[in-house]
């Protein structure tokens, strides 16, 4: 568990050095802005090659920029997200290592009865209600 702690250290300080990764045309459409990273393609496409003026200063998503394996798709709380819609869920959850996330489509009335059951069974939940 300590080094899973140590790893997550390790992995937000990654991510606060890591570059936002663009959608090659972004500088020129608009609709491309928020759509993230897409590999360029372009036959001809100088950033592709990273060669010239258009590579300067743009970054390619490459290796190096990964996390640590051992916490890759973990919550920055250490524990792997389980999307639960109902209070039979609950049962396959490991509450050592899993933690449930309430899905949006589920009602007041079920997200009570959710949270209820987690709290007697001892299971963690990421996104309780707001009180």
């Amino acid at each position: 568990m300590e080094e899973i702690k140590r790893l997550l250290k390790v992995r937000m300080r990654q991510k606060a050095r890591k570059p936002d990764f663009r959608h090659p045309y972004a500088h020129t459409k608009l609709r491309l802005r928020d759509k993230g990273w897409r590999r360029p393609k372009g036959l001809h496409s100088k950033w592709r090659e990273r060669y010239g003026g258009k590579w300067s200063g743009r970054i390619l998503v490459n290796v190096g920029f990964g996390s640590p394996k051992a916490v890759r798709g973990l919550h920055p709380s250490g524990y792997e997200e389980v999307l639960v819609y109902n209070v039979k869920d609950l049962e396959k959850v490991d509450r050592e290592r899993q933690a449930i996330r309430i899905a949006s489509c589920v009602g007041m009335k079920k997200r009570l009865a959710i949270e209820e059951k987690a709290k007697e069974l001892g299971i963690k939940v990421l996104n309780p209600m707001q009180r």
